[in-house]
C-alpha cells in the first residue's frame, strides 16, 4: 500500500481574500493608492481553482518571454489572470498585497514530462504495481502533485502511469481545487508494444497473470494502436504517449532499438491531431526519433541517441526535444543504495553521459529544447536540479528559463494560458530570492508559489 494522503498543514492557513470590496481612504486627484485591507494570505483546501485576487510587488521580473528582465514591477491580478503589469508601485487596488521587493519573479514552471503518481520506490521491483488500488495511486498522487507545486511547478504533463486513467481522476480533483498541484495534461496510459517500454511484462511473471488495468495501451499492430489511442482520447486523455523505441527502465528494453514502426506511430499521431491533442514520443534510439518526427510527433521524450539528422528533422519539423539530463546522477548514486534492478541501473550508466552530449549538440545546432525532467525516477519536488544541468550543458540562464516557462507552453498547446507574466493569461508566478541569471540553482528551492492568483507558498 502507499502511503496516506498527505494533509496540506501550517503552509496553507487561510482562505485567501477574493472580493474587491473598497476598504481605503477616498483616492486623491491626481494620485493612485493601494489599499493596504488584509495582507495575503495563502489559499486553504478546498477551494475555487483560478479566482485570485492579489496585488504582488516584485524586485525583479522575468516574464517567461523577453531576454531582458524588468526591476520593481508591480503585477495586479484580477479573478485569476494577470490584469496590470506597471514598474510604478502605486497600483489603484483594493486587493490583498503580496510584497516581494526583495524577490525575483518568474512564471509558473512547467514541468512536460512527470509521472506524478508513481515513483522510483518502485524500481526495485516493478511488479509492485500489480497489487497497487485507485485508492494507493490517489495517495501517491495528492503527496507528489503537492510537492510538484511546492518545488514551483504549475504545470505540468503526466506522461504516463499503469494504471489506466487515474491520473486523469487526479486531473480532475485538482482542477475542482480539492487537492493542490499543477494544472495538468494527462495521457492516461501508455501506447506501447507487447513487452515494450509502457508494458508490465516481468521476467519469471506469465503474461495472463498481469491485471489488465495495467496494460490498457498494449497494441499489436497499426489498427490496434489507432483504436487505443481512441480509447485514450475518448477516456479524456490530452496527451497522447507512444513508447517507439526500448527504454531504461523496462525490463528487456533496448533504449537504442525502435519498438514500433513509423505506420504505427502515424496512426496514433492522426488520431491525436484529428481530436486537437498532441503527441509525446517516447525515443532513445536514432532512428525512433527520426520515425517519431516524420510520422508526426510534437515533442521527443528522452532524445538520448539522437544523430544529426533526427536533429535537423527537429529543427525543420519544429518538434521539440524533452531531454531528461538531470536525473542520471542521482538515479545512479541512489539506486545502488536502494538496490533498484541492475538492468535499470546499467542501462542508466549507459545512457546518462550520451544523452548530455546529445544535448549539447542539439543546443549548439538551434534544435527547440523544453523542460522536463521525468520525475518519479528522482524525488518528486527535486525536479528544479534539471536546471543547473541544462546551463551546464550549453543553455544561458535565461533559456533554461525559457525552456520551463513559455517555450514549454508553446509546445504543450498552451501558449495563451500559462508560460509567461502578461496580461491576459493565468496569474501563476514563482519567486525566489537573488537572481537566478546568476545563480540559476535558486530555482531549486523556489520560496512562493502563486497559481490562478491564489497563494500556495509563501
Amino acid at each position: 500500500m502507499r502511503g496516506s494522503h498527505l494533509i496540506l498543514g501550517n503552509l496553507l492557513v487561510g482562505l485567501l481574500v477574493i472580493s474587491l470590496t473598497a476598504c481605503g481612504p477616498a483616492q486623491a486627484p491626481g494620485q493612485t493608492q493601494v489599499a493596504l485591507s488584509k495582507s495575503a494570505q495563502p489559499a486553504s483546501i478546498p477551494y475555487q481553482p483560478d479566482s485570485g485576487n492579489l496585488l504582488v510587488h516584485c524586485g525583479a521580473l522575468i516574464d517567461g518571454r523577453s531576454d531582458t528582465p524588468k526591476s520593481k514591477v508591480s503585477v495586479l491580478i484580477v479573478d485569476g489572470h494577470f490584469s496590470k503589469i506597471t514598474a510604478a508601485k502605486d497600483i489603484a487596488a483594493t486587493v490583498p498585497v503580496l510584497d516581494l521587493s526583495d524577490y525575483t519573479c518568474l512564471p509558473g514552471l512547467i514541468e512536460m514530462h512527470t509521472h506524478i503518481l508513481e515513483s522510483f520506490e518502485e524500481l526495485v521491483d516493478l511488479t509492485m504495481y500489480f497489487d497497487y488500488s485507485v485508492d494507493d495511486y490517489m495517495a501517491a498522487g495528492r503527496k507528489y502533485a503537492h510537492r510538484s507545486l511546492e518545488a514551483g511547478f504549475t504545470s505540468a504533463r503526466n506522461l504516463g502511469n499503469y494504471y489506466a486513467f487515474v491520473d486523469r481522476q487526479l486531473r480532475d480533483k485538482i482542477d475542482r481545487g480539492e487537492l493542490a498541484g499543477p494544472r495538468l495534461q494527462v495521457s492516461g496510459f501508455y501506447l506501447t508494444i507487447p513487452g515494450g517500454g509502457g508494458d508490465l511484462l516481468a521476467p519469471g511473471i506469465p503474461e495472463e497473470s498481469i491485471p489488465g488495468h495495467l496494460r490498457a495501451g498494449v497494441s499489436r499492430s497499426t489498427e490496434e494502436f489507432r483504436a487505443n489511442a481512441l480509447k485514450a482520447v475518448e477516456g479524456g486523455a490530452d496527451v497522447l504517449k507512444l513508447i517507439a523505441s526500448g527504454a531504461v527502465l523496462a525490463y528487456g528494453g533496448v533504449p537504442g532499438e525502435p519498438e514500433m514502426s513509423r505506420e504505427e506511430i502515424q496512426s496514433v499521431a492522426q488520431v491525436a491531431h484529428d481530436a486537437g491533442l498532441k503527441v509525446a514520443a517516447h525515443a532513445h534510439g536514432a532512428q525512433s526519433i527520426k520515425d517519431s518526427i516524420l510520422a508526426g510527433a510534437d515533442t521527443i521524450e528522452h532524445a538520448t541517441y539522437i544523430d544529426d539528422e533526427g536533429i535537423r528533422l527537429a529543427i525543420q519539423h519544429d518538434v521539440a526535444l524533452v531531454m531528461d539530463i538531470g536525473a542520471g546522477d542521482w538515479m545512479i548514486e541512489n539506486g545502488r543504495k536502494q538496490g533498484w534492478v541492475e538492468e535499470f541501473l546499467r542501462k542508466t550508466i549507459e545512457t546518462t553521459q550520451v544523452q548530455r552530449e546529445s544535448f549539447k549538440r542539439a543546443h549548439d545546432a538551434g534544435a527547440p529544447i523544453v523542460f522536463g525532467t521525468d520525475a518519479a525516477i528522482y524525488p518528486h519536488g527535486m525536479n528544479g536540479i534539471q536546471f543547473a544541468y541544462m546551463v551546464e550543458w550549453g543553455m544561458t540562464p535565461m533559456e533554461a528559463i525559457q525552456a520551463a516557462t513559455s517555450r514549454a507552453a508553446l509546445y504543450m498547446g498552451w501558449e495563451n494560458r500559462v508560460g509567461a507574466v502578461e496580461v491576459g493569461m493565468l496569474a501563476d508566478l514563482v519567486a525566489v530570492k537573488g537572481n537566478p541569471l546568476e545563480d540559476i540553482t535558486l530555482l531549486e528551492n523556489v520560496e512562493v508559489v502563486v497559481k490562478g492568483g491564489l497563494i500556495v507558498k509563501r
